[in-house]
């Protein structure tokens, strides 16, 4: 399974390490994703989400209903909730 996230879609970036001497060595920037149980009330049940940390802040701001109707809309939501 791809490391992304369910609700954004985000997933690793690649880039370069520089050494002292500037030596480049291609690098994976990994998402600091998490396993989260977040409770829906309207459907009164849970859901297991894999998230970043970013995107639990934002549901922590926003709530867990707005943020996957605004995932719905922009079409980037990965796991039906």
């Amino acid at each position: 399974m791809a490391r992304k996230d369910d609700i954004t879609g985000r997933g690793a970036l690649n880039g370069f390490r520089s050494s002292k001497s500037n030596n480049k060595t291609k690098h994976k920037f990994q998402l600091n994703l998490q396993k989260r149980r977040f409770y829906l009330p309207e459907e009164d049940r849970w859901v297991t989400l894999k998230v970043s940390v970013k995107t639990i802040r934002t549901i922590n701001k926003k709530g867990l209903p707005a943020v996957l109707k605004d995932a719905r809309k922009k079409g980037t939501l990965l796991k039906e909730v």
